[in-house]
């Protein structure tokens, strides 16, 4: 089939469902531990710095979008905006990144729904669903993300409100607060946090199956970044409150151990079945979005083109989230996946360096916000991948260097 084309069926709630998709997962149960761990309260300080960078990256992205509404996100925009390598460099990035991201998800949705012995064979299963789910239509995918979706912001509000009128609330944890890390702590928690806010992108990477996009994606990214922002500071805030700083590193659920200490505690339970959906929905997102990142890079030949195809009935990358499904698959009965987050949020990261270099290159009637945001995006892309643990910086660039390497060697041959 010569240039397949999705279809446009998504609205603007669903696109906005799809991102808070993504950004409700594993990242707001389970990523205030580690931050806590490097700055401690300070870790307020990182998430505020975390949201500044992500949304200039929003604005970035958003714009961009308006202006090539079609399936690949970054990856097209930096083919278009600044060179196929840069475009490549976002591409390969995303693929790789979230891959690792979605087998990380995949472990964490299953510690929480099945026993430890079985945590892995589940873990595969619930892929394999997540594949079927996405290639059976794009519309199937934001339906069920749209409900998970509302499940854990009730969840997200049962937790806040133990923290303001559950019976113990208040009773514990402000003592123990103190603002005294490094400012590369601060940066460092900062890193970790960022890996929270990157779903909106998944709306970016589904332009081209978006109603009205050059309006839809804006306005779908802006409003599930605001609802981000505002959960996650209220969840941070409460759990510091509850726990205190100490007691928010030692955690592994911290989210559940904050209702027990406020005094609700009918409501772990609660918690562990939000954490587990959510980290089902965030799977959910992020294949719908690495299939058809790698669908729009097989069409272009950054990727072998067997992976440009279209499912004649629903409409979807089959083959690219075959793929993907098989890949995460085996990673997730095969690999120690502790370091997985400090991988993709370094090839997030590297993946806006590209968006916002992109959205400095539109011009002038593109463009609706200033020059100045792009710049502040990139630059703090930039810092806080040099930020994270040296094992992800070094693990994510010699990743890197293999895809170009790749790429380098492909159009040798072709010529």
């Amino acid at each position: 089939m010569s240039d397949p084309r999705l279809q446009r069926r998504l609205g603007t709630s669903a696109a906005v469902f799809i991102g808070l998709g993504s950004m409700m997962g594993a990242g707001v149960f389970a990523v205030f531990q580690p931050a806590a761990q490097v700055a401690g309260a300070g870790l307020l300080i990182g998430l505020v710095i975390a949201a500044v960078v992500a949304c200039c990256n929003a604005m970035s992205s958003a714009q961009l979008a308006a202006q090539l509404p079609s399936a690949g996100g970054t990856y097209l925009y930096g083919r278009e905006l600044i060179g196929p390598w840069w475009g490549f460099a976002a591409g390969w990035s995303f693929v790789v990144g979230k891959t690792a991201s979605a087998a990380a998800m995949a472990v964490a949705f299953a510690a929480y729904a099945a026993p430890a012995e079985w945590s892995r064979p589940v873990a595969a299963l619930a892929v394999a669903l997540v594949v079927v789910t996405n290639c059976l239509g794009v519309t199937r995918t934001a339906t069920a993300t749209r409900v998970i979706v509302v499940a854990v912001l009730l969840v997200l509000a049962v937790v806040v409100g133990s923290g303001v009128i559950g019976p113990d609330a208040g009773s514990t944890g402000v003592a123990s607060l103190g603002f005294d890390a490094s400012p590369l702590a601060v940066l460092q928690s900062a890193g970790l946090l960022f890996f929270a806010f990157a779903g909106y992108a998944r709306i970016a990477t589904l332009g081209e199956e978006v109603r009205d996009p050059a309006k839809t994606i804006p306005r779908a990214i802006g409003i599930a970044f605001v609802v981000a922002v505002v959960v996650y500071v209220a969840v941070a805030v409460v759990s510091l409150l509850t726990l205190g700083a100490d007691g928010l590193a030692s955690s592994t659920r911290p989210l559940a151990a904050v209702v027990e200490v406020n005094g609700w505690p009918w409501a772990a339970a609660l918690v562990r079945l939000g954490a587990a959906a959510a980290c089902l929905g965030a799977l959910l997102a992020v294949f719908a979005g690495i299939g058809r990142t790698a669908f729009a890079m097989a069409r272009t030949g950054d990727l072998p083109r067997v992976l440009d195809a279209v499912h004649p009935r629903f409409a979807t990358p089959y083959r690219a989230e075959l793929l993907v499904g098989a890949v995460v698959v085996v990673l997730v009965l095969l690999v120690d996946l502790r370091s997985a987050i400090g991988f993709s949020s370094f090839g997030v990261l590297l993946y806006y360096v590209v968006a916002n270099v992109a959205a400095f290159r539109q011009t002038r009637e593109r463009r609706r916000y200033p020059r100045a945001v792009s710049a502040f995006g990139a630059v703090g892309c930039v810092v806080l991948m040099f930020t994270l643990p040296p094992t992800s910086v070094l693990v994510g660039s010699v990743v890197v260097l293999v895809g170009f390497a790749g790429r380098a060697v492909a159009l040798r041959q072709a010529q």
